[in-house]
């Protein structure tokens, strides 16, 4: 026994002495990669440009003598076209991986995602909807952010009617809902003309960024940049959530309140990222195992390494999806094809713990 302890004490304090180093690189790592990412957005591109152009052209707002120096093309490139686009990729890959963390905590389930009651679904039968009887572009983000809050509306108002098992009840209604609106969609593919209407719907719900504006963003912004400061406050409840209901209220926290809480908000981000973005999968279900890899399953060190990782992932996939083909490739066809590889790397190295 003497020899044991003997052989254990010296690396007791090393691994201790480790620990904070390595948190700290990563978290520098993880608050430098979004930045780096979103730069490269700005730079490359069907036409490339360099860096100094780049930084005129983002200065020459408040410094219009700038303006002078860089060519018109570019300059209008950046602003209306590139610097947009970033940054709705920026915010729904952060919206994703804080609501996939939030719903994965909250229901106590490696598998959920954003779209687990069923707002995908809505918002992309909204979008269907829209296309097909009004084919304007303004109505068609309105009506997918509507039927995105209305699909989350019907899982809930379900639920309440089974006393047993809440959270269960949720989660199938979320699933029960979610089929029937990708039913309906499929329903309007279907009358859609071939022709028009259907590539229009079919490019919709495979998720693109093509279309973005600074008019489309004021929402998104608003929406998600609150959620993200509400899921950022509370992210140390979500620990105590995870616990149970019971140990929950013996701390003082109301899980009713807080789910409820948590469900409205993650709702209203999803649907607004949905309705700019269209429908991207996988981003909520693999950016929160990838943090719990880097930072564990704390949610105070979780929370904020999901927004990190979830902007970082999509404004990668985004610059890919602009860049490797002549044509651009649909968002949620890349978040797929390397979403599921990447999910299942992270399984195996994290074994059957999450």
């Amino acid at each position: 026994m003497p020899s044991r302890q003997k052989n254990l004490t010296p690396s007791a304090p090393l691994t201790k002495a480790r620990t904070p180093l390595k948190r700290t690189i990563t978290g520098i790592a993880l608050a430098v990669l979004p930045v780096v990412l979103f730069i490269l957005a700005l730079l490359i591109g069907r036409y490339p440009i360099c860096p100094l152009d780049v930084g005129r052209a983002l200065l020459s707002p408040v410094f219009p003598n700038l303006a002078a120096d860089v060519p018109e093309t570019a300059q209008q490139l950046i602003l209306r076209i590139r610097l947009p686009r970033a940054l709705a990729a920026l915010l729904i890959g952060a919206c994703f991986g804080g609501t996939g963390t939030a719903f994965q905590a909250i229901f106590k389930n490696p598998l959920v995602d954003s779209n687990i009651l069923g707002v995908t679904s809505g918002a992309g039968f909204g979008a269907a909807l829209a296309l097909l009887l009004l084919q304007d572009i303004w109505l068609v983000q309105i009506s997918a952010f509507l039927f995105g809050l209305v699909a989350v509306f019907l899982a809930f108002s379900g639920s309440r009617l089974y006393r047993s098992s809440p959270l269960l009840i949720l989660t199938l209604m979320g699933v029960l809902v979610g089929s029937l609106f990708g039913s309906l969609t499929a329903l309007l593919k279907y009358m859609a003309d071939p022709l028009d209407t259907l590539p229009a719907i079919t490019f919709w719900l495979l998720g693109s960024l093509t279309a973005v504006t600074w008019s489309k963003l004021t929402a998104l912004v608003i929406i998600t940049i609150l959620g993200l400061v509400f899921l950022w406050l509370i992210r140390w409840r979500l620990n105590i959530l995870s616990l149970g209901d019971a140990e929950a209220r013996a701390l003082g926290v109301n899980p009713t309140r807080m789910k409820l809480g948590i469900i409205i908000c993650a709702t209203l981000m999803t649907a607004a990222a949905v309705s700019v973005g269209g429908v991207i999968g996988w981003v909520g279900l693999v950016i929160p195992h990838a943090g719990r890899l880097l930072v564990g399953p704390d949610h105070k060190r979780l929370m904020p390494a999901s927004i990190a990782l979830g902007a970082s992932f999509l404004l990668l996939i985004d610059n890919i999806s602009r860049t490797l083909l002549p044509g651009e490739i649909p968002l949620g066809v890349l978040t797929g094809l390397v979403g599921v590889p990447i999910l299942i790397v992270l399984l195996r190295r994290s074994r059957t713990g999450w």
